[in-house]
């Protein structure tokens, strides 16, 4: 049984793990190109990206009501209903994708002040940020033709998307960052004008494939455009604890960012470095759990306790298998690894250790994004972010404790991030636990 779990879940899960991987493989080239050419890129892109990601991300999240609704209908073969929901999805959602815009436009040093960015760093995150804002124009569309594919069981063209928007990306990064063809050597800048034309390119392709393609979850057009707002905030009440989780977890994100800041205007660039190791992994582990959110919602749908266990089960094996791996090549080869990202010897030769932390991290942050998804698909998206609210506030406690009180540095930063997510993944298996057993009493009850 296991094995027909495993099959549904590679279907979903793969062509959202190759792309994703595609897309991080883009975004660490991104990073060797400019931590070669200026040490101090990674800095400023580790202060610049995380406040923009924040904000970019919430947006991708609350459409995991969306997401839940549909799923749970398909599930409950109710289309009347999945096409009610995806409709207004995609006509409702960009709204706040184009407020976000014209913030990041126009206040966006303000953030960069709050987080105590350096005067000598400021002005490459304010020029990437120019350039980098117009992406958010096209998050609504994206994350709602995302929803539609994925809750289609239709992910495959989001490979082509991946190869087309990192491919595209690379080339210009490689011509603008450095000025190749008679182009000017824009530095930062050029990595941020080329992301930005990738993004529109693969949107592009995106939008063709979902108007080409009968997805089973595809809202006809007549019903896009008389859908009403009612259904996309209903949905929103669901996903906006998943957008508030996202964005508490970013929030304290930042914090540490901040934290990272008062040790010396080189931490922020380290950590910067070593996560988007971990990224690579995290996009592979967060693949899996994109697929075990529409499974289990569809089992909660058509009441289906042993396939929503099943997948819950199949998919935190995977991810256990996964970082393993990334754990074994991460404790091989450190040096080379970090040696891609920076041309400084102190920073290769010192932060091997910190490279087998974050992969040790890999353990719990898996726990965190399988089980998490498996209590969103059951439709309760409150507890995650509860739980995230207190993670907030024990990594930000841990992480002072570590660096101010007990004199730790940088590497107290990296064992306040373990130690939350180890803890909220223990406490989350108890609510799934839970959560099966109250199924399991209403079935018995009915």
């Amino acid at each position: 049984m296991n094995k027909t779990y495993l099959k549904k879940l590679l279907i979903i899960a793969v062509p959202i793990m190759l792309s994703n991987v595609i897309s991080q493989i883009q975004m660490i080239i991104d990073r060797i190109f400019l931590g070669q050419l200026n040490n101090l890129y990674m800095s400023a892109l580790g202060n610049v990206t995380a406040p923009m990601w924040t904000t970019m991300s919430f947006c991708f999240t609350i459409v995991v009501g969306a997401s839940i609704m549909i799923s749970q209908n398909v599930g409950a073969g109710n289309w009347e209903k999945v096409h009610y929901y995806s409709a207004s999805m995609v006509k409702w959602n960009n709204i706040l994708p184009i407020v976000l815009f014209l913030f990041w436009l126009f206040c966006g040093e303000l953030v960069l002040n709050i987080m105590g960015v350096s005067e000598e760093i400021k002005p490459m995150c304010l020029g990437y940020m120019r350039f980098f804002a117009p992406s958010f124009l096209l998050v609504g569309i994206e994350s709602s033709f995302s929803v539609i594919m994925q809750t289609s069981n239709y992910t495959k063209p989001l490979v082509f998307y991946g190869i087309i928007r990192a491919g595209l990306n690379i080339l210009l990064d490689w011509v603008l960052i450095f000025g190749q063809f008679g182009f000017p050597a824009l530095g930062i800048e050029g990595a941020a004008i080329a992301t930005t034309i990738a993004e529109f390119g693969g949107c592009l392709f995106a939008f063709i494939i979902v108007v080409k393609k009968p997805l089973k979850t595809k809202p006809p057009l007549k019903s896009i455009l008389s859908a009403p707002i009612k259904p996309f905030l209903s949905s929103i009440k669901l996903g906006i604890n998943a957008g508030l989780e996202d964005f508490a977890w970013n929030i304290g994100n930042l914090v540490i960012i901040r934290i990272l800041n008062s040790i010396d205007v080189a931490a922020a660039g380290i950590y910067s470095i070593v996560f988007s190791v971990e990224v690579v992994a995290v996009v592979i582990i967060g693949s899996i759990g994109n697929g075990t959110l529409t499974l289990s919602g569809e089992a909660r749908g058509s009441n289906d306790k042993r396939q929503f266990a099943g997948v819950c089960k199949i998919a935190y094996l995977l991810c256990a298998a996964v970082s393993i791996v990334v754990l074994i090549i991460c404790l091989i080869i450190p040096e080379n690894i970090l040696a891609l990202f920076t041309k400084e010897e102190a920073v290769i030769t010192g932060c091997g250790i910190y490279l087998a932390l974050v992969c040790l991290n890999l353990f719990g942050k898996s726990g965190n994004i399988i089980i998490g998804s498996g209590i969103r698909g059951s439709g309760n998206t409150r507890w995650m972010f509860f739980t995230q609210i207190f993670g907030t506030f024990f990594v930000i406690g841990c992480a002072c404790l570590f660096v101010y009180a007990l004199g730790l540095g940088i590497i107290g930063v990296f064992f306040a991030v373990i130690c939350d997510e180890a803890v909220r993944a223990i406490i989350n298996l108890f609510k799934l636990r839970k959560i099966m057993r109250e199924w399991e009493t209403s079935k018995a009850l009915a």
